[in-house]
């Protein structure tokens, strides 16, 4: 993989897992209808990672390990973020930073990135191989 390719991905990666953190952030503030919020916060979040999976295998060219690799880390990336402002919260509302916060830096990324990879590698296996350019080109 040449620099500039490494690059690309990883910036997308960052950005990806920060529109999931804020799709976290935004959609979390409304009191009322709170399950059509997280509805649509799923759909949007649907919407970023199709668009990720689909920029790593025709723009990037990435092979499905990869492009699940990549995907995954920034799923996981955007769940930390949310670990981190909800124990920032936590401070701010005087609860003090419980243990349960410091498991949830663990445990949100694995629990996001574990099946983000999952799915994006079966649909990068599923996806034709034809469209794929090589990476760093």
């Amino acid at each position: 993989m040449s620099p500039d390719a490494r690059r690309s991905w990883l910036g997308v990666a960052l950005l990806v897992g920060a529109a999931y953190f804020l799709v976290g952030r935004t959609f979390a503030a409304p009191a009322t209808h709170v399950h059509a919020w997280r509805l649509a916060a799923w759909l949007v979040s649907a919407a970023i990672f199709a668009a990720h999976v689909g920029y790593e295998h025709l723009r990037l060219g990435s092979v499905p390990r990869r492009l699940a690799l990549h995907t995954a880390l920034a799923a996981a990336m955007g769940a930390l973020a949310l670990a981190v402002a909800g124990a920032i919260h936590s401070l701010g509302a005087g609860s003090g930073l419980r243990p349960a916060w410091l498991l949830a830096f663990v445990a949100w990324p694995l629990v996001t990135g574990v099946p983000a990879f999952l799915v994006a590698l079966g649909a990068a296996m599923a996806l034709p191989r034809g469209n794929r350019r090589p990476a760093g080109t």
